[in-house]
Formats: C-alpha cells, sequence, structure tokens
C-alpha cells in the first residue's frame, strides 16, 4: 500500500514563510509526478505545484514567483516552499502523486493523495 505523509503546515503571519514536505511509502517502483493542491472552505481543490521526472515543472498562476516546488527522488520526498505568503493562500494543502506500484500481484499506475495538512495566513 502507498501512503503520502505531509508535514509543516501551521499558523503564519501575511509575508511569511512556510515548508511543506511529503514522503512517499510503500511498494513504489517508480513516482512520476508528484505535487501540491489545495482547497479552501468554499471552494475547489486547485493544483498549486507539481513536478515530474523529467524535471518539469507547473504552478498556479496565484503562486508562481512565491512558491518553490523541489523533490528528493532519493526519499521520495517532495517539498513545497511557501514565500510571502497571503491570506487568501489559506486553505488545507494536500500532497498527490501518480507512482507505479505493486498492487494485487501487479504492478500498477495509481494516483495517490495524501491527508492534508492545514495552512492559515493571518492578516
Amino acid at each position: 500500500q502507498v501512503q503520502l505523509v505531509e508535514s509543516g503546515g501551521g499558523l503564519v503571519q501575511t509575508g511569511g514563510s512556510l515548508r511543506l514536505s511529503c514522503a512517499a511509502s510503500g511498494s513504489i517502483a517508480s513516482i512520476n509526478a508528484m505535487g501540491w493542491y489545495r482547497q479552501a472552505p468554499g471552494k475547489q481543490r486547485e493544483l498549486v505545484a507539481m513536478t515530474t521526472t523529467r524535471g518539469n515543472e507547473d504552478y498556479a498562476d496565484s503562486v508562481r514567483g512565491r512558491f518553490t516546488i523541489s523533490r528528493d527522488n532519493a526519499k521520495k520526498t517532495v517539498y513545497l516552499q511557501m514565500n510571502s505568503l497571503k491570506p487568501e493562500d489559506t486553505a488545507d494543502y494536500y500532497c498527490h502523486a501518480n507512482v507505479i506500484a505493486y498492487r494485487y500481484a501487479t504492478y500498477r499506475n495509481l494516483e495517490v493523495w495524501g491527508q492534508g495538512t492545514l495552512v492559515t495566513v493571518s492578516s
């Protein structure tokens, strides 16, 4: 079974910084992509940032230039450095991974989600 464990959320003032971490574990053969999504109260979940094994990165326009995604392949971990935080960044942040993992006696492509970590930015 594949799991994603997030850490690093919390309360920060406007203009402050936080760093989120997400570690993958389980019967993983390879990780194709890892990234972060967020969901604010009453809103749909949206992509924040994503990185692929080939080094491609994608950011939401609202965070580009303020957030940086990075990845440690050996540790199967992805990070999200969030700087210049704004109240509108307040949300539950979810780690996501697209992996090849061993499940039900074969290797399968799986979409995996973490449990979420809350980021609150006070004004």
